[in-house]
């Protein structure tokens, strides 16, 4: 199993997120998310000041995923989420050892 941690833009997180539901994911969680990459920020000007934003606003999608459903969430991910414009986001995936379900005591692949 791995676990997918998606940074995304919030205007994309709806798009997102049917996508992979009309794959076939049945959870996810979701965090609202500041930080910043290359870009460090960018400058705003509000009633002709002008602001410098070091943590840009992003969500976070986690989820844990089969082996055989990892390619085709990350391309869900990657083609609904991207704008072609710097920021749109990163992929993060690391391996999960176990997942337990705490009401059934299920383990593996049944848990998810």
């Amino acid at each position: 199993m791995k676990k997918i941690e998606a940074i995304i833009r919030p205007f994309k997180l709806d798009e997102v997120k049917e996508a992979l539901i009309d794959f076939g994911i049945k959870g996810m969680t979701i965090t609202e998310v500041r930080g910043y990459g290359r870009q460090r920020g960018h400058t705003e000007t509000f009633r002709g000041n002008e602001y410098h934003i070091e943590f840009i606003p992003k969500i976070k999608i986690e989820l844990v995923v089969e082996d055989s459903k990892l390619d085709k969430v990350i391309d869900i991910i990657v083609k609904t989420a991207k704008t072609g414009q710097v920021g749109d986001g990163k992929i993060f995936v690391s391996e999960i050892s176990e997942v337990i379900r705490i009401r059934t005591e299920e383990s593996g692949p049944d848990a998810l």
